[in-house]
């Protein structure tokens, strides 16, 4: 039996716009006109009028963090709540008063705080902060960009850090007045997670199913994850294992490509010992890249600059590997059939990544690696010629800017500003480019993204930021389908409105290549489908 759906608006992943569409069996078997869709129709058809509304491939984000999107819909919401420090500090009175046996382990946890927008003070909390949310029970709270964190006095006491305890190489304990002040950065959070209690595995699927929800809200039907890193002390196994137990249940309602987070050589070959490399599993459930944490993040100044912050010349950032540990991690990765991916947001990571991949690939070429650049924020020319010239696949988050404009060239100074966020260019030297949000960095509203990579502006319409930058509207869209099928080596099996590709599709109340483009964000998602089935409606 099939389902034709005719009278839309139809964006196939080429133009013109097609008519109608029709679908049989989760896949596409049809796009064109309304004349020919009709004509399709047998016995037993579903006709459908989608009364002119806009149809396209639906999203999929290629960076993202699936199961910790579903940690933080369970946490505290501080990404609402972070205007103000006291905001943040209520916000956590509030949800611990309201979900006193969610706490999980006693812990009450949150995450989304950015001190930038803290009207009340201009820094970050500190121990002594959280210590009036509770000193009888441990407190966390993750800020935004996921690359700081900062626990009360209950937690200092647990882990039995004090003003001797010595950094981890790639991370920092911050001090203040010769003591820890509850702040911890990159590597250095690791000994806080590794205390928090690790949910079972019927918690990590119910966190899944609530983060697939959400994604089906925003129209987003597959995504790249990163999910081995949010519980240290859970077992990569039990995380495979909840997704594929949510498949054969039938629950799974995005398409999941695990970009697998390892820090060792030792344990990424244990996994690819266990026939783990890139491509194996199946269309809802299939396994990634190595996925590496280069360095920290902009907001935070833990990115890993090549000279000091513009704003605090006493940092450059941190790296989260040494030079070695990504060439042999790489190296091993691209010599085993491993796709790479590495987070890398300092021009000063990128130099280390970019020499590592060199090595790898000169000691095993590969003529199609796809190896990338998750974030690829701040760059120099050279570089950008470099990933072009190398054919690497950029994973680019566009809704950054809405915050990031506010930033970047505060941080890093005119010269690097004026050559960063250049995802254009590289599109246009031969790199391909995707797109996501890196939630829950950011919400996963795909509208919300594509308009920042079509506009430069914020979403309130500050900018624009390098406007040469620019997608086109079918750029934006692409980077969102396309380009991110084609990330996963999935672009001939999903990512257009084609014959023989999966029906994963959404349907719009308006048609992006018309409305105004800083009004993008507000087009309503009215349907969202995958393989032929409706998994969300307005």
């Amino acid at each position: 039996m099939k389902t034709i759906y005719h009278n839309g608006a139809v964006y196939t992943g080429t133009l013109p716009l097609a008519q109608a569409f029709a679908v049989e069996d989760g896949k596409f078997t049809f796009a064109g006109s309304n004349t020919d869709a009709l004509a399709l129709a047998a016995n037993g058809d579903a006709v459908i009028d989608l009364q002119g509304k806009f149809v396209c491939p639906a999203f999929n984000d290629s960076h993202m963090h699936l199961l910790n999107f579903g940690q933080a819909i369970s946490a505290a919401p501080l990404h609402a709540h972070t205007t103000s420090l006291a905001d943040m500090l209520q916000c956590f009175h509030d949800y611990a008063a309201a979900n006193p046996v969610r706490s999980r382990g006693g812990w009450i946890i949150g995450r989304g705080w950015n001190h930038d927008y803290f009207t009340d003070v201009s820094r970050m909390p500190t121990r002594w902060d959280l210590d009036k949310v509770s000193t009888e029970f441990p407190v966390l709270a993750v800020r935004a960009c996921g690359h700081a964190l900062v626990v009360n006095s209950k937690v200092i006491e647990l882990l039995g850090v004090t003003g001797d305890t010595p950094s981890p190489d790639g991370g920092q304990i911050v001090l203040e007045n010769g003591e820890p002040n509850g702040v911890f950065f990159d590597n250095a959070m690791d000994m806080v997670y590794a205390i928090v209690p690790a949910p079972t595995k019927d918690e990590i699927k119910d966190m899944i199913l609530a983060a697939c929800k959400a994604l089906n809200s925003y129209g987003v039907t597959s995504c790249h994850s990163d999910d081995y890193c949010v519980f240290r002390t859970v077992p990569w196994q039990t995380v495979n294992d909840a997704y594929r137990e949510l498949e054969a249940e039938g629950k799974l309602t995005v398409r999941v490509y695990e970009q697998s987070n390892f820090t060792s050589v030792e344990t990424l070959a244990e996994f690819v010992e266990a026939g783990n490399i890139t491509g194996t599993g199946t269309d809802r459930f299939k396994i990634g890249p190595l996925k590496m944490l280069g360095d920290g993040a902009l907001g935070a100044r833990t990115a890993y600059l090549s000279r000091p912050y513009a704003d605090d010349p006493s940092t450059v950032g941190l790296s989260v590997f040494t030079a070695k540990e990504f060439d042999d991690m790489i190296g091993y990765a691209n010599a085993h059939g491993m796709q790479v991916a590495v987070h890398t947001i300092g021009d000063a990571c990128l130099d280390l990544v970019l020499s590592a991949m060199d090595k790898a690939l000169a000691e095993h070429p590969r003529d199609d690696h796809r190896h990338g650049i998750v974030h690829c924020q701040i760059t120099r020319p050279d570089q950008l010629q470099k990933m072009a010239d190398m054919k690497l696949h950029i994973y680019a988050q566009s809704i950054f800017l809405d915050y990031d404009i506010h930033i970047v060239e505060q941080r890093v100074g005119k010269e690097l500003a004026d050559t960063s966020y250049c995802w254009k260019t590289l599109l246009k030297g031969g790199a391909s480019v995707s797109n996501g949000t890196d939630c829950p960095v950011e919400l996963p509203n795909a509208l919300a993204g594509i308009q920042c990579g079509v506009t430069r502006c914020t979403l309130a319409g500050v900018g624009p930021y390098l406007p040469d930058q620019a997608f086109t509207v079918q750029e934006a869209l692409d980077s969102y389908t396309k380009g991110s099928a084609y990330g996963s080596f999935e672009e001939a099996v999903k990512g257009q409105i084609k014959e023989g590709m999966l029906a994963d599709f959404v349907v719009l109340g308006a048609d992006p290549f018309t409305v105004d483009p800083s009004h993008i964000k507000d087009i309503p998602l009215c349907a969202t489908y995958i393989g032929g089935e409706k998994v969300w409606e307005a």
